[in-house]
Parts: C-alpha cells; structure tokens; sequence
C-alpha cells in the first residue's frame, strides 16, 4: 500500500450530512470515498470489493457497526476499520475496539483529526504483510497472480469464475446466497431470473473439484452454496 497515493475508503454511514462533510473533507488529498448507507450493505461491499480503509458507524439500519465489524473480522478481513459515532463512553469505545475496530472517533469530529487518525492507521498496517493468498484445504488462490491451483495443480479459470471463487474462499465455510453472490460478483442488486449463478457454480465446481477425491464446491439445499468440507 502506498502511502503517497489516495486511499479507497469506504464509509458505512446512514447521515447524508455525515458522508457528505467526510467525502468533501478528505477528496483534497485524493481519496476516494464510497458510501454505503445501510450495515447490510455496508458488509456485502466490505466483504467482496477491497478496500484500504473502512470507516463505520455504530447505529446503522439493518445491521449495526459491532455486528459488522464482527462478521467481517470473522471472515477473515483485516481491512482497518474507524469506529465515527456519537458514542463516546468508555464502554463504548471498548466494544467497538474488542468487535475489530482499530480506532474510534467520536461526533462531532475535525476533519484534520479523522485525516490523521486514517494516515496512522496506514502507516500501521504498511508493516504487516497483506493477506493475498487464500487457501482452503488444498486449493489455493493468490489475488496477485490471480492463479489458482489444487494440490499443486494449475487451474484455469476464466474472470468472472476467478471472482465466484475468490469471494466464496474469502467466506469459506458459510452459506453465501444467490443473492449475495449475484450482487457481489455480478453487481445485479436485483434477480434478473436466469440461472446465470447456478450455471457458473456448475463450471466452477467442474473445474475445482472433478478428478478430486473431496468435493469443496457444497450446495446447501434452499439456502445457497459453501465452499469447504460438508458440514
């Protein structure tokens, strides 16, 4: 990550007033700033676009910061997170750190502040290493290269399979939906009543698991898919 480029932040923020004073505030030093106004939204965009930075909320509609952050810390995203809520007890600043924030700033907030909060938050994460490799059992994807591989052996896949898979490894072991998958790797935030999701999973799981003694590409009987053992 480099320090002396702008940053691709996401505000998860349900105050029009709020995302507007953050996007103004921090577009001069050319950030770009996109805004989620929901928590539900907030997390499917968290959880499958990447991010330099994510600044949350605490009460949001749908699902709140906590319970975000939480979800998106048990998926395995270490994106830095900045609590910006009006809540500012010690106990408040506690949960929001023990639920996977890496700050907190309370409202109402200087611009220069949050500026320098975000600034110390990426200099902190430049000395750790960057997840780019996901694995799940012996099947292996590296973000960089973008090459896929089980137990050693290459697989080819096509983009929009490479973006089905990496999403479904960044949440291996839970039931994503048709829905969830439709928006994140399709960007369709409506059904547009085709088998376009079953038709890829099909392909993908041909490729992943065909000629494989364990099958990791798991369909859930009306509730969606999972990649990883059978439960």
């Amino acid at each position: 990550m480099d320090p002396k480029r702008g940053l691709r932040i996401l505000l998860i923020e349900d105050d029009p007033r709020t995302a507007d004073l953050v996007r103004a505030g921090l577009a001069p030093e050319g950030h770009e700033i996109a805004v989620a106004g929901d928590g539900r939204t907030g997390l499917l965009r968290a959880g499958s676009e990447a991010w330099d930075m994510i600044i949350v909320d605490r009460m949001l509609p749908g699902l709140d910061g906590l319970g975000l952050l939480r979800m998106l810390r048990g998926a395995g995203i270490t994106t830095p997170a900045l609590f910006l809520t009006a809540l500012g007890g010690v106990d408040d600043r506690v949960d929001g750190l023990r639920a996977g924030g890496d700050d907190y700033l309370v409202k109402p907030f200087a611009i220069a502040e949050l500026s320098a909060r975000i600034a110390a938050l990426i200099r902190r994460g430049a000395a750790k290493p960057a997840t780019t490799v996901l694995r799940v059992a012996d099947l292996v994807l590296d973000r960089l290269s973008r090459e896929v591989s089980r137990a050693g052996q290459r697989i080819a896949l096509k983009p929009r399979e490479f973006s089905l898979l990496e999403y479904m490894m960044r949440h291996a072991g839970q039931v994503v939906t048709r829905t969830m998958l439709l928006e994140a790797v399709w960007d369709f935030h409506f059904d547009p009543q085709t088998s376009v999701v079953e038709s890829h999973i099909s392909r993908l799981r041909g490729k992943i698991d065909r000629g494989f003694e364990r099958e990791l590409v798991q369909t859930v009987r009306g509730a969606g898919y999972r990649l990883g053992d059978a439960a």
